[in-house]
């Protein structure tokens, strides 16, 4: 672990932050502490989410995720229908 110091941050701030920490039965150190994880958890989830949409999209690469569960609703609707003795009647897209 390491230690920070944040510099500058205005006497209302503090007494904010410091009463959410005190409303949550926390100390300030802990409740920072878990704000600044949050948002480093962000920061990273963003990241890959913008590498992973950067990467263009080959056709081999399957279906979508769009077309599986479009694919997966025709199923369960087909087994409802047959199901309940509707053979006959189509499935619609």
């Amino acid at each position: 672990m390491v230690a920070m110091q944040v510099r500058d941050v205005s006497e209302e701030t503090r007494q904010a932050l410091a009463g959410e920490a005190e409303r949550r039965g926390q100390s300030l150190q802990l409740f920072l502490s878990q704000v600044l994880e949050r948002e480093a958890a962000s920061a990273r989830n963003l990241a890959w989410l913008a590498k992973a949409s950067a990467r263009p999209r080959r056709r081999d690469d399957g279906p979508t995720s769009r077309e599986l569960i479009e694919a997966g609703r025709r199923e369960r609707d087909r087994a409802i229908l047959d199901a309940v003795g509707l053979h006959d009647v189509p499935v619609l897209d």
